[in-house]
């Protein structure tokens, strides 16, 4: 399409320098830019919050598991105690940034095991949890959706992941309100064989929230890169989300050099922010 191809030939570090300022542009319609905490899994959550501030972002996605602190072994998850709950609210209060989601997790077909998870989202300020439920546990989810106020992301691990096409995800939430919708694991279609732009043409009108991501190429075997260097047309993407209208969160998940993704992730940013801008022209 054209749109903001004059920062492919920029250099890493330029574009690192530029993604500091995180995502304004975006932030004028609606595009809430993140990090999935799952991109620092070799670091623990604190960590990962402070990656994300030093970006310039504003929001993170929590996964279940991840250590809590260099200080704090708890896992986080809805078992954190009250205390280690705290202790979160305080690090993300200090540094600016904001848990809007929490996931990939579990979300069991027993009402009573389930709640715990929305009773833990209620009380961090979690908007949307991500998850892979089964369909059969759908009508129960979408109760507990509208009493908890927090959203259901259906995400799509790669085939033979029950979700891994748009298709199956539409079924299931068919019937369901509007809570209960999809996340858009981008680079996983790609890995899956599918094209991620015919994907959210089809999921028109039920996105909640993305897991935004770039791949070196199609199949199994593909790792992240740096925004609009990949195959995955992320400025053609952008343009189909901002063609629905669609105002969600965009986490980015960067599954590759997993030590030292910075520099790549605030490729990203920059990316990122100047296709917003661009198509607000």
């Amino acid at each position: 399409m054209g749109l903001g191809l004059g920062l492919l030939g920029c250099p890493t570090e330029l574009l690192a320098e530029e993604s500091v300022r995180g995502a304004p542009r975006a932030e004028k319609i609606g595009w809430r830019l993140g990090c999935q905490a799952y991109s620092f899994k070799n670091f623990t959550f604190f960590e990962a919050v402070d990656k994300t501030a030093s970006l310039g972002l504003k929001y993170i996605e929590a996964y279940p598991g991840q250590r809590m602190s260099k200080d704090h072994a708890a896992a986080m998850g809805e078992k954190l105690s009250a205390e280690d709950r705290k202790l979160v609210k305080k690090k993300l209060a200090e540094t600016g940034v904001k848990l809007v989601n929490y996931g990939v997790c579990g979300l069991p077909k027993k009402a009573a095991d389930s709640r715990k998870i929305f009773e833990f989202a209620k009380d961090m300020g979690i908007e949307t949890l991500t998850s892979e439920p089964g369909e059969d546990a759908l009508e129960m989810l979408d109760k507990l959706c509208g009493e908890y106020g927090v959203n259901i992301a259906i995400h799509n691990h790669p085939k033979p992941s029950h979700y891994w096409n748009p298709d199956a995800v539409l079924k299931a939430v068919a019937a369901r309100s509007k809570r209960i919708g999809a996340c858009a694991d981008t680079g996983h279609w790609a890995r899956s064989g599918l094209n991620p732009l015919e994907c959210l043409k089809k999921l028109q009108g039920r996105i909640v929230s993305f897991h935004f991501k770039d791949l070196n190429q199609t199949g199994p075997a593909a790792h992240d890169v740096p925004w609009g260097t990949g195959v995955c047309d992320v400025a053609g993407m952008l343009a189909e989300i901002r063609r629905q209208d669609v105002k969600a969160v965009f986490s980015i998940e960067y599954e590759h050099n997993w030590n030292n993704s910075l520099p790549e992730i605030a490729s990203c940013v920059a990316f990122f922010d100047q296709i917003a801008a661009d198509l607000q022209r």
